[in-house]
């Protein structure tokens, strides 16, 4: 049995659909109850639900064999792990965005950027020789440069609905993001029949 580390929220259901597509039967799950454990039918798997930012960690450590995870959160995380497969769902970006009007009206002489990306933040802007001051925030980023706590924001956009609702616009694209199939390297070798069986029905459901 191999255990599957899963991202709470939206990615849940998506993967979920996912796996029943690929042939795996799975009871009926209420992801808001506080279980966190549950197993298919078949008892191929042990799934454990965490915050899609802990995916990476529970695999590469070897808690769970297998996860899936959004690219953003492996490059944020750096996560020693291997990307199997581009699950193709939960497509997004990674951006920096700022107020419509095209001028930066700087709080200092640094520009200051919100973000929970700050690992991929500090990188982008240092390639591009700018210096910056980084603001780590978790969730309602798009309320620091509203609030005069930062410049610009970066951070994930979908539709980029949220950012228009609150007069920003994306200024550059960092990283292009989808769900991706993750495993532990130990696992891989360990469990390599099962991962690899796991791995031709899923590519099945891609195809």
């Amino acid at each position: 049995m191999l255990t599957f580390a899963l991202p709470k929220g939206r990615m849940f259901f998506e993967t979920m659909d996912c796996l029943a597509a690929a042939g795996w039967e799975i009871p009926e799950f209420d992801p808001d109850e506080r279980k966190l454990i549950f197993y298919d039918c078949d008892q191929d798997f042990k799934f454990v639900l965490v915050k899609p930012y802990d995916v990476p960690t529970y695999v590469e450590y070897g808690t769970a064999d297998i996860g899936v995870s959004g690219k953003d959160v492996i490059e944020e995380r750096e996560a020693n792990v291997y990307e199997l497969l581009d699950l193709k769902f939960s497509g997004c970006r990674l951006s920096v965005a700022g107020p419509r009007d095209n001028g930066i009206s700087r709080k200092s002489g640094t520009l200051r950027v919100a973000t929970e990306f700050t690992r991929l933040a500090e990188n982008y802007f240092s390639s591009r020789g700018e210096n910056v001051e980084i603001i780590k925030l978790h969730g309602s980023v798009e309320l620091a440069p509203l609030l005069g706590l930062a410049d610009q924001i970066v951070d994930i956009v979908s539709s980029g609905k949220t950012l228009k609702q609150n007069n920003l616009e994306e200024k550059q694209t960092i990283l292009q993001s989808s769900a991706r199939l993750i495993v532990n390297r130990p696992a891989l070798k360990l469990h390599q029949t099962e991962i690899k069986k796991t791995l031709e029905r899923l590519k099945g459901v891609l195809n």
